[in-house]
């Protein structure tokens, strides 16, 4: 098994870094395999809205000029996804935006992400940290994902590199995560129960 964690930081090496290094431990101990792909400091187009993906079918985006459909290919082998943000503004940044608008648009269409892992963390210097993590977890549940938990809300505090460190509760926060994270990926490899199958979605719109 594999988690792919992405890393929207503008920081390599920052608090966010630090908080999905602290969940990898406890995942590599499971015998779980990690990579981390740092999107943050890489150039991301913000979604179109042209409906392409839908279109094709065919798990790409029609923006050709960053990183993105190579990303995407990394992502679909992945049996469990981390999504970690610094906070700006009590959300996730720009560049995180950017690509989950985009991941999300293309992997909806085939139901790519669907019954994957997934658990959504972030970095925050004091408070907007909750906010963040709610848009992390919209993504995650609108494609049906399973969103591992932690025995609370999945925050870590520092401002600087290396001070989330210092945050004995976010540390902990990060562990559990890593626990619960590892149990739910091998319970979904290892039932025997048959899945739920995808069902076409209807769309309603409140103006016609």
């Amino acid at each position: 098994m594999k988690v792919i964690a992405i890393n929207g930081s503008p920081r390599a090496k920052g608090n966010t870094y630090y908080a999905i290094k602290k969940v990898f431990e406890v995942l590599e101990k499971e015998g779980i395999e990690t990579e981390i792909i740092h999107i943050g400091k890489e150039k991301v187009n913000g979604c179109l809205g042209c409906g392409k993906c839908y279109r094709t079918k065919d798990d790409r985006c029609v923006i050709t000029d960053d990183e993105f459909n190579n990303w995407v290919e990394k992502l679909k082998e992945a049996d469990g996804i981390i999504f970690a943000s610094p906070v700006y503004w009590s959300g996730i940044n720009g560049t995180m935006k950017s690509f989950l608008d985009r991941l999300f648009y293309v992997a909806g269409v085939n139901g790519l992400f669907r019954h994957k892992v997934g658990a959504g963390l972030v970095a925050v210097r004091r408070t907007g940290g909750m906010p963040a993590v709610n848009q992390l977890n919209t993504y995650m549940t609108y494609s049906e994902m399973f969103v591992a938990p932690s025995n609370y809300w999945n925050v870590i505090h520092g401002t600087m590199p290396n001070d989330a460190e210092q945050d004995e509760e976010g540390n902990q926060i990060m562990e559990v995560l890593g626990q619960n994270m590892a149990w739910l990926l091998k319970t979904v490899s290892d039932s025997k129960i048959e899945k739920p199958k995808r069902v076409n979605k209807v769309m309603t719109n409140f103006i016609r």
